[in-house]
């Protein structure tokens, strides 16, 4: 298959508003691939590389070769260029792998160009990413997509299902099981606004703390132990305390799910950015972790996953010791789930998770079996930019870029973008009043007078060279534009840095 095929679906996806339709341009685009190209057309279309790192960037984008003229790379061929880059090693690899880009994207049309683009620098815009892929790849063969994401939980990745049951239909869906030592994808939480809210619609539940730092999947089958992320990368080199902790357990095959989080002297956890340093650095022995589990999947030859909540906690607690259990409260009354959650923010924790106790283990989902209670920060931000939007946000002015008032300048300083929060209503309003604030533009949106101050909140804050402040904001979203203040009350850089430093 051209890849220019996968370029022309992008554009079509992307400007196609309804799901349905974008669910059957990617199902003919599968159809019309051969097996061994499916795997790759469905990361590609998904908006990933089948590579996680290949060492290129953003930065390497910056001068790209002139386009190609007519379209002649194939799938497979960009599939196995970008395999190249990522082997590139040792001296001259830089080198090399530059040769290899200037190579790929030389042989690229224009419209092939931007979909590289996109794939790189993981910020593919076309309305459309796994989710919608798993539903055309279900269509193309004719499959209920509930099976088909399911087999796909249970083996951890969408290409190798979708390639399997394109090629040998839904008796392939059945041998997708648990298996230990293959990661599956975790089950994730819904937000509620507070511990009330989350009793109304789980009640009795386990109220847990919610504890800021990398989920990891433990896989033990004998003394072998494997360590996964949330995105299912191996990381069991990096985390020896962890793998001690699986090997101290009275089981002979089990999959855990937990959380990997550095505690300072005091018993308080160390920063996020702390954790996911000690985890990304091979060898690094300076900070060490603990480990807390809150799940089990399976134990000694037993899947768990269909168990409900309150039997999986309970094998839970007869296998692993209480100091390696996340403290946790079954309840329904919502004075002592308050109780409990101040507790564990007190001690500097983000907050807890209210868990049904009746819900079986849905991997991969984000369903109402598991609510995320967390205090919310806010800040009011001057809007800098907007980028347009694409799928069903084409049209509109979208993505924010979000500045810091800089009191000694002036000026403002950025702290980054954001388009969650936003209705359709909103949208429409902020794209003509954005426009109405207009200095200039380029391809991707348009840089506006700094008069628009907007409430934002946020996660937390976490270093970032990406920035001019050195800092950036975690998970933020819109929740109003502030027409009662000046942009003159803008929220200052510094009280942004006092807020990390906290």
């Amino acid at each position: 298959m051209l890849f220019a095929e996968l370029a022309r679906t992008s554009v079509a996806v992307a400007t196609t508003a309804a799901r349905n339709g974008k669910v059957a341009l990617i199902a003919e685009t599968l159809r019309a691939a051969s097996y061994d190209e499916v795997g790759v057309v469905v990361s590609y279309l998904s908006g990933e590389l089948r590579q996680r790192r290949t060492g290129v960037g953003y930065r390497s984008l910056q001068s790209l070769p002139t386009p190609a003229d007519e379209p002649t790379l194939q799938v497979l061929e960009v599939d196995a260029a970008f395999e190249a880059m990522a082997a590139c090693a040792g001296p001259g690899s830089q080198a090399e792998r530059a040769r290899l880009l200037a190579d790929l994207f030389g042989r690229a049309t224009a419209e092939e160009q931007r979909l590289l683009v996109g794939l790189v620098g993981g910020d593919l815009r076309q309305g459309a990413l796994e989710s919608v892929v798993a539903e055309a790849a279900a269509k193309a063969a004719g499959v209920p997509v509930a099976d088909l994401r399911r087999a796909a939980m249970l083996c951890g990745a969408l290409p190798p299902v979708a390639t399997a049951v394109l090629q040998h239909g839904a008796s392939a869906l059945s041998s997708y099981r648990l298996e230990v030592g293959r990661p599956v994808q975790p089950m994730l939480a819904s937000t509620a606004a507070d511990v009330a809210e989350a009793l109304a619609k789980v009640s009795p539940a386990g109220v847990e703390w919610k504890l800021d730092g990398i989920r990891v999947q433990v896989h033990r089958d004998g003394d072998e132990v494997r360590v996964f992320t949330r995105t299912l990368d191996d990381i069991t080199a990096r985390v020896p305390e962890v793998v001690a902790a699986a090997r101290s357990l009275p089981a002979r095959t089990a999959v855990l799910d937990g959380e990997a989080i550095a505690i300072g002297p005091d018993g308080r956890p160390r920063p996020f950015q702390v954790t996911s340093s000690r985890v990304a650095t091979r060898g690094d022995t300076s900070t060490s972790l603990t480990v807390w589990f809150f799940d089990l999947l399976h134990v000694d030859g037993t899947d768990l996953l269909g168990e409900t909540g309150a039997a999986r906690a309970d094998a839970l607690a007869r296998l692993v010791p209480e100091d390696m259990r996340v403290p946790r409260l079954v309840t329904d009354d919502v004075t002592a789930a308050a109780a409990f959650a101040e507790d564990a923010i007190a001690r500097g924790h983000e907050g807890v998770v209210v868990k049904s106790l009746d819900a079986a283990y849905d991997a991969g989902r984000r369903g109402a079996g598991w609510l995320k209670v967390k205090p919310r920060h806010t800040l009011d931000l001057v809007v800098l930019a907007a980028e347009w939007g694409h799928g069903r946000r084409q049209g509109w002015l979208s993505n924010l870029h979000l500045g810091a008032r800089d009191p000694e300048t002036g000026g403002h300083v950025m702290l980054g973008k954001t388009f969650k929060g936003l209705t359709d209503e909103l949208l429409r309003w902020q794209t003509e009043r954005l426009l109405s604030l207009e200095t200039h533009r380029n391809d991707w949106g348009v840089f506006v007078r700094p008069e628009l101050l907007v409430e934002i909140a946020f996660d937390g804050v976490q270093t970032s060279p990406r920035y001019p402040g050195g800092v950036a904001l975690r998970f933020a979203r819109v929740l109003r534009y502030r027409d009662d203040k000046p942009v003159e009350e803008a929220d200052t850089i510094d009280a942004v840095r006092t807020l990390h430093h906290s």
